[in-house]
């Protein structure tokens, strides 16, 4: 189940080489060891473990269901199948936002018990200590601005809101990116915000980041893998389907209905009683 031992690790000092050299990051969200072991073996860099696992695993209608403990367990499982890519593990709903302490801990389970290399959090300017804190505490921290689909409740919207669209609102993402920066955040993830917003925030810092529909600036982009292979009925507008997955599946287990219908199936059985034991069942 490992992942192809012919890629070197992929680290965070990898991805700053690759700012510097103008390569882009791929990035795609993952959930289980056989699908990471392929996604690096195509030689995708960063995978992100996100809590979008509570929606395209766990069946939920927001990711807001994507408990701590899943989370861990998903998150190592990832990293078993792919362990040269950059794994990101996104820490879910409540298991930062009541307590510093034990967001800081929490934190640290996703590097342990998770195996992974870094968390992502959504944040603005109020995280600033906390971002500090998990920082201090040797924890790579992703930032993650822009539309952050945790608040969906807070917000009062069933959908995705496309956030930095004043100028206004464009000027304080920028001032979080940099404050994330300031208080040691090693990454900054834009959700869904106009290209020229994530082209100020690109200018704005020095460390990589990544955008989930947020122009074509970014250093890097990510995904949800089952939106992009055509998996999910519905996707983000900036999701080019590039497989058709989904059918694929459907069609095979149709055609394995039809196998067993037709009693072909196992007509011929590969495995047999020892010469003489059968006999002894009549």
């Amino acid at each position: 189940m490992q992942g192809d031992p012919r890629q070197r690790p992929i680290t965070l000092r990898t991805l700053r080489r690759m700012v510097e050299a103008k390569q882009k990051i791929s990035a795609l969200t993952c959930y289980d060891a056989t699908t990471a072991k392929w996604l690096s073996e195509a030689g995708v860099h960063v995978l992100l473990v996100g809590d979008s696992a509570g929606q395209v695993i766990l069946g939920h209608d927001t990711s807001m269901h994507a408990q701590l403990e899943f989370m861990l367990l998903l998150s190592g499982a990832v990293k078993r199948g792919a362990p040269n890519c950059f794994v990101m593990g996104d820490m879910p709903f409540m298991s930062y936002q009541a307590d510093d302490a034990e967001a800081v801990h929490n934190a640290g389970r996703f590097l342990v018990e998770g195996n992974a290399d870094a968390v992502k959090l959504e944040v603005d300017g109020r995280y600033g200590d906390l971002v500090a804190k998990m920082s201090r505490a040797g924890v790579p921290v992703v930032a993650h601005i822009g539309w952050k689909p945790q608040t969906v409740r807070y917000a009062g919207i069933r959908t995705a809101k496309i956030a930095g669209r004043t100028a206004a609102e464009a000027r304080d993402l920028v001032e979080q990116a940099q404050l994330m920066e300031a208080r040691g955040a090693v990454m900054v993830l834009v959700e869904q915000t106009p290209g020229e917003v994530a082209e100020q925030i690109v200018r704005s810092v020095r460390i990589p980041v990544i955008g989930c529909g947020a122009g074509s600036a970014c250093h890097g982009h990510v995904v949800v893998l089952q939106d992009l292979l055509g998996m999910n009925e519905r996707h983000p507008s900036f999701v080019p389907v590039l497989g058709e997955v989904g059918a694929a599946i459907r069609d095979a287990a149709k055609r394995w209905i039809d196998l067993l219908n037709s009693g072909r199936y196992l007509a011929k059985h590969p495995y047999g009683m020892n010469e003489g034991e059968a006999d002894k069942l009549r």
